[in-house]
């Protein structure tokens, strides 16, 4: 594992950016972006298309490693090229980002109130790509809808799982166990997840770290023992539906969380934007972001 990119992601002042978008989420991501579903025919035409989305935005002026410590990338985006450079290449020679790639295969039907990861079958294969194309570390997301104790320790155990044979393979798990800003409790949720994360960690060999996503909470500062924990390396948020303003603020007022936004990053921004004016509106957006995850 890189040592300075462990340390940029242990003690970095910044957020993540998440542009890992899959299959199922690219055709919504693209129409916010102001290209329609009735532009392109195929899987292929549509990849293409948001290829050159986060091209745009990776290679735009603003997006640097000052405020943008790492980036979560789609696996067709690690397997695809910045400026004719490799994408995970590009993103910490050129911009100092630490790179991650998105390695679960989608969700499963929900069970126990929550969706479980499905069975990652491409894993070793894509962990050989990730460690030669120089990724630092993976990120995989499980679905919690509901306060249900047997399915989110259900979600916390299979997560865990994966990341132990992610961490032997030297790269770092991002575990994201995101629970519905529409849950019908939310912080009941939020309060067995913590739990249930709490316990796992106090299990991990002394040597062992990871990294956690999870939905901004109803709660301030939900999260400052899991932020504090020895195996822990970061705690980073997701903004999981709230707008770019409504997440900022939350983000704000809970110390030592730092954002890991997508949707929240990307908004505002079009295919019909200037690169001027594309650069403008992310570079706000960043600013925003990177405001509210230094608090």
């Amino acid at each position: 594992m890189n040592e300075e990119q462990r340390n940029a992601m242990a003690s970095g002042r910044g957020f993540i950016a998440a542009l890992d978008q899959s299959g199922g989420s690219t055709p919504k991501a693209l129409k916010l972006y102001g290209i329609e579903q009735d532009t392109y025919d195929n899987d292929e035409q549509m990849f293409n298309l948001i290829h050159e989305m986060r091209e745009r935005l990776m290679a735009s002026p603003s997006f640097s490693g000052d405020k943008v410590l790492a980036t979560i990338l789609f696996e067709q985006t690690m397997d695809r090229a910045i400026n004719g450079e490799d994408t995970a290449a590009y993103l910490w020679k050129q911009k100092h980002i630490v790179p991650f790639v998105k390695v679960d295969q989608g969700l499963g039907d929900a069970e126990n109130g929550v969706q479980l990861m499905k069975p990652m079958t491409k894993l070793d294969s894509l962990l050989d790509r990730a460690v030669d194309k120089g990724i630092f570390g993976t990120k995989m997301r499980s679905f919690i809808q509901e306060p249900n104790e047997a399915g989110i320790n259900a979600i916390v155990d299979q997560q865990f799982e994966y990341a132990a044979t992610i961490a032997e393979r030297g790269l770092m798990p991002i575990v994201e166990p995101e629970v519905s800003i529409k849950s019908p409790d939310k912080p009941k949720a939020d309060g067995l997840l913590v739990a249930a994360l709490h316990a796992k960690l106090n299990e991990l060999p002394g040597d062992r770290q990871v990294m956690l996503k999870l939905t901004l909470p109803d709660e301030d500062n939900l999260y400052a023992a899991l932020i504090e924990h020895p195996r822990v390396l970061r705690v980073v948020a997701l903004s999981g539906g709230y707008s770019l303003t409504e997440s900022c603020e939350i983000l704000a007022r809970n110390h030592g969380l730092i954002a890991s936004f997508s949707r929240a990053l990307t908004e505002g921004l079009t295919a019909q934007q200037s690169d001027a004016e594309f650069d403008e509106k992310l570079g706000s957006n960043i600013a925003e972001i990177y405001a509210a995850s230094i608090t």
